[in-house]
This record gives C-alpha cells, sequence and structure tokens, in this order.
C-alpha cells in the first residue's frame, strides 16, 4: 500500500538548517509529481513546495522567499526538503505526499525552530 516515511527533522536554532527526507513506497515514485507540506498544531496543512516527476521543475509558497529547496531521487524512491534561514515561524509538522493526496499521509516529522 501507499507509505510515505517522512524523517530528519527536530530542534535547531533560529538561522539554522535541516534536511527532511521522505522514502515513498507503494506506487510508481518516478511517475508522480510529489509535494512537501507542513502542519502547525490546530491549523490546516499548507502546501510548502512542489517538484515534478523528472525534477525539471519546482515550485514554493511565496511566504518562503526562496529558503527552502526540494528535490528527489528516482532511484531511491526518495524526495528531500532543504531548509535553511529557519526562524520560529517554521515550526511545524513536515509531510510528503503526492500531487493532490488521496488522503494517505505519514507520520510527518516535527522541526522545532528555538534557541
Amino acid at each position: 500500500q501507499v507509505q510515505f516515511v517522512e524523517s530528519g527533522g527536530g530542534l535547531v536554532q533560529p538561522g539554522g538548517s535541516l534536511r527532511l527526507s521522505c522514502a515513498a513506497s507503494g506506487f510508481t515514485f518516478s511517475m508522480k509529481t510529489m509535494t512537501w507540506y507542513r502542519q502547525a498544531p490546530g491549523k490546516e496543512r499548507d502546501l510548502v513546495a512542489t517538484i515534478t516527476r523528472s525534477g525539471g521543475s519546482t515550485d514554493y509558497a511565496d511566504s518562503l522567499n526562496g529558503r527552502f529547496t526540494i528535490s528527489r531521487d528516482n532511484a531511491k524512491d526518495t524526495v528531500y526538503l532543504q531548509l535553511n534561514s529557519l526562524t520560529p515561524g517554521d515550526t511545524d509538522v513536515y509531510y510528503c505526499n503526492v500531487m493532490n493526496p488521496t488522503g494517505v499521509w505519514g507520520k510527518g516529522t516535527l522541526v522545532t525552530v528555538s534557541i
């Protein structure tokens, strides 16, 4: 079945960086546009970044101001999110999924930005 396993989150100081990973399975990864979302407690999930099947095109939420970079490795069925210049406002649980998610979600990985 479809599965997403996110990892790489943790506690980081403001201005720091993290690299998130998401291992996907249960579908043909290379045939899917992939996305990263984030969600704060009590709020809806927000789309953060998108990458096309080949990785040739990416798109980001305007609010990120170029601080995050999405990438993928189709040989490993894995999508990544590089987070730079982190601020406390980036504290969220981060999830990956396919474009237009159908309801299956992983557990996410928690990013906490704090002194």
